[in-house]
This record gives structure tokens, C-alpha cells and sequence, in this order.
């Protein structure tokens, strides 16, 4: 039996090409707000981020978010982003 390609994306804080599964997706939503999709499948622009507070801080220093979402992103949605990815690394405690 023929194995599946995995899909890959790049990480927009350390550069890296990962598993699409090991990377947490950014969505701009039709509406204009931004948050983590833990699905994968929101509807809305996406980008794709390490699950690391460190790749976080690397893409908002860089506006490498801003940039792949093609939207002004705030600080105040930096740190929104940055307490969801809290919560979510906490429930997988």
C-alpha cells in the first residue's frame, strides 16, 4: 500500500520546514479577528507557527505574521495569541 504524503509548512518564527501537525495555524477569519485554529480548518487566511512562545515572539518581532496574514496585527492580539497558546499547551499537561 502507498504511504500518504505528510503535508509540510514553514514555521514563521524559527524558519523551519515542519509536519503540518506539529505546527499551530494562525487564522484571519472573514469576520477580521485573529486566533489559533486548533483544527486546522477555520475558514479564513492562515499561518502556521511553532507551538513555542519563543517562535511566537520571533514572528511578531520580525511582523512575519502581519505579513502572512496580509492584516495589521496588534499587540494586544500578540498577547491574545500568546494566552491561547498557554491554555492550549496546558491541556495537553
Amino acid at each position: 500500500m502507498r504511504q500518504r504524503k505528510k503535508p509540510m509548512r514553514v514555521c514563521l518564527g524559527c524558519g523551519q520546514v515542519k509536519e503540518k501537525s506539529h505546527l499551530l495555524r494562525v487564522v484571519l477569519s472573514p469576520d477580521g479577528q485573529i486566533h489559533i485554529d486548533p483544527t486546522g480548518k477555520a475558514p479564513g487566511r492562515g499561518a502556521y507557527v511553532e507551538a513555542s512562545k519563543d517562535c511566537l515572539l520571533a514572528a511578531y518581532e520580525d511582523h512575519k505574521l502581519e505579513r502572512s496574514l496580509k492584516h495589521a496585527v496588534s499587540e494586544d492580539v500578540y498577547k491574545q495569541l500568546l494566552e491561547e497558546l498557554a491554555n492550549e499547551s496546558g491541556q495537553d499537561s
